[in-house]
């Protein structure tokens, strides 16, 4: 409820069907990054321990990314060890589009993608090259 009342625009999710423990999500590209303009789909699925276990979200959209793995894997701390039972849906996909512009090229999960994040023109090029909704 409270993602619907935000009134922001550039993230969404809904339940998947009637099963609320499955969602999906999408969240547009920041602006003024190399991923402005694009929109990816997530999937969230919630644990029966939630909120006090954090779901399990992957990009369902094939996602060129450093800390996002061919899987649609994300390594985001939030969603590891520094979890909380405070974080809802609207502060995950909003961490999830930060992280698109603010990559943690310390520990990636797509050396490529941290190796060409150096150069934000070729990243760029290669991104929308390959982008797939």
């Amino acid at each position: 409820m409270t993602l619907m009342m935000s009134g922001d625009k550039s993230i969404s999710a809904f339940p998947e069907r009637d099963d609320l423990f499955k969602w999906i999500g999408t969240i547009n590209g920041p602006q003024g990054t190399v991923y402005d303009g694009l929109r990816y789909r997530l999937s969230l699925e919630f644990p029966a321990g939630y909120p006090y276990q954090a779901p399990r979200v992957k990009f369902i959209s094939p996602c060129f990314h450093p800390n996002v793995d061919d899987k649609g894997f994300i390594c985001l701390d939030i969603l590891k060890e520094k979890w909380s039972a405070l974080y809802d849906v609207r502060s995950i996909l909003l961490s999830i589009q930060s992280l698109l512009g603010e990559p943690n090229n310390e520990s990636p999960l797509n050396a490529t993608a941290a190796k060409l994040w150096e150069d934000q023109e070729a990243y760029k090029a290669h991104l929308h090259k390959t982008f797939q909704n």
